[in-house]
């Protein structure tokens, strides 16, 4: 899973080079399935599976973030420096 800045458009060629193996975009059948969250509200943890979690480099230069909180019309906040742990994510380049 890419965690993204809303600003950034993720690259998948360059996350290909980042983290070594091939990647494609999920349907919303498979997305359903492993995190139990619609696309347009995927919260960053709290999935039904494991994930590897690789989150854009980018969000760091934020103190606060705002997050889908499950579905398309709810959000959280959380400190940048808590992303990491809580997701047990790699900060990466995705552009």
């Amino acid at each position: 899973m890419v965690l993204a800045s809303g600003v950034n458009r993720v690259n998948e060629k360059v996350i290909q080079q980042e983290i070594g193996v091939k990647i494609t975009k999920a349907d919303a059948k498979f997305v359903r399935e492993v995190t139990g969250f619609a696309i347009g509200g995927i919260p960053p943890l709290g999935h039904l599976q494991s994930l590897d979690t690789y989150i854009d480099q980018d969000l760091f230069a934020w103190e606060e973030l705002w997050a889908a909180a499950g579905t398309p019309n709810a959000v959280f906040k959380l400190k940048s420096g808590d992303l990491m742990q809580l997701t047990k994510g790699k900060a990466i380049k995705i552009k």
